[in-house]
This record gives C-alpha cells, sequence and structure tokens, in this order.
C-alpha cells in the first residue's frame, strides 16, 4: 500500500504529520511525501520544512492520496499541475482524503462534485461555491472520499481510516501506542464551544488566514 502525501508551499504542518504517524504504521505501508518538484517544502510559518522525496510525476497510482490544508491551498487549488495530478491519483486510488483546507483542493481538482464534505469551519461556505455539499461534522465518508475539519481533526480522520482498513484492532493499537487520548484544557475546540468574542474575531479574520479568495 502507497500512501501519497502531497506537499504545496504554505501548507499546515500537523495536517500532514499527524495522519502520516497514524498511517505509516500500517503494516506493508509506504509512505511517500510529494510535491510539484522534490525537496523541502515550507510549511505556513516559513519555520519548518517537510521533504518531498519524489516529484508527482514519479507517483501516479498511489493507494491512498492525503492533501493537507493551510493558507496556501488558495493557491494549491489553482495549480492546475496540481490538479491535473489529483484527478490522475484519484482515477486509481482507494482512498482520497484531506484534511482541513485540503478538501479545497480536492473540490478546485472537481473530486468533491455534489459529495458531503468537511473543511475548516471558517471555510465551510467555501465548500459550497465548489459543488460540494459542506457539513461541521469532523470526519466526513462519502463514498472513498474522506475530508476532516481543521488541523487536529486529521488524526481522528487516520483512526477511521486505520479502522476501516486494517480493522477495529489494528487502530485500536496505533492509537494505544502514539497514547491519542485527548484531554484539552479547555473546551474551545469548535464555534459551538469556544467563546462568542473570540470565534467572531476570528470569522472578520478569515479572509487573511484561510478562506479562498478571488
Amino acid at each position: 500500500m502507497q500512501i501519497a502525501v502531497l506537499l504545496y508551499d504554505r501548507f499546515t504542518t500537523l495536517d500532514a504529520v499527524g495522519p502520516y504517524e497514524l498511517l505509516a504504521r500500517l503494516p506493508g505501508a509506504e509512505t511517500v511525501f510529494v510535491a510539484k518538484e522534490a525537496g523541502q517544502i515550507r510549511n505556513d510559518q516559513g519555520s519548518l520544512a517537510l521533504v518531498a522525496d519524489r516529484p508527482l510525476a514519479q507517483v501516479t497510482r498511489p493507494d491512498i492520496v492525503l492533501v493537507p490544508g493551510g493558507p496556501g491551498s488558495r493557491q494549491a487549488m489553482r495549480d492546475e499541475t496540481i490538479l491535473d495530478w489529483l484527478r490522475t491519483a484519484d482515477a486509481t486510488s482507494t482512498w482520497t482524503t484531506s484534511v482541513c483546507t485540503g478538501s479545497l483542493v480536492l473540490a478546485g481538482a472537481g473530486l468533491l462534485k455534489g459529495r458531503r464534505a468537511t473543511t475548516h469551519w471558517l471555510s465551510l461556505d467555501d465548500l459550497r461555491t465548489l459543488g460540494a455539499e459542506p457539513t461541521g461534522e469532523r470526519v466526513v465518508f462519502d463514498g472513498k472520499y474522506v475530508t476532516a475539519a481543521g488541523v487536529s481533526s486529521g488524526i481522528d480522520m487516520a483512526l477511521h481510516l486505520l479502522g476501516r482498513i486494517g480493522g477495529d484492532a489494528a487502530a485500536q493499537t496505533v492509537q494505544l501506542l502514539t497514547e491519542y487520548d485527548p484531554q484539552p484544557p479547555y473546551d474551545a475546540g469548535s464555534p459551538e464551544k469556544a467563546p462568542a468574542e473570540i470565534v467572531a474575531y476570528w470569522r472578520g479574520q478569515a479572509d487573511k488566514v484561510l478562506t479562498v479568495q478571488d
């Protein structure tokens, strides 16, 4: 099984690394980071780089496609090289997945037309404009397409996939060995739970942070 994690300039680190940390533990799995060109790709803060070992042209039939989100998704969803690769890879993939605004890139490739999908809560309206049916759920399955909401939800998505691919015991084993047992000090992880003034502030900043701009 080959897992291809797409990288592009200004991706969000945890979107890629969170699911990678879990999915790479599948027995016999090969995980490869890919980009338009091989080499270092900087994250959204510019302070960390991941290495794309192979260019897109060398990875055309992955079993699992993973598209992270991030501010750079605005450009990625209009990059015809990336979109063409996604369409090609999706034609034979078993699972096509995304985290956060990575679903906007999938939608930009036309892969989520009429499908239920999720993304970061600030970008749900953008999914609708791209032809998808947005939902605020944390992880959404629609056929072979699996989308996760903002950033940390990619870990949950990976566990869902582990269970579907390897069975409950395999997923529970990975959850145990990674000690994924969230106990956050605050209950503010969704706009329904966070203080209203914080939610309002970030809605006002959405155009600068996550959403699609023309």
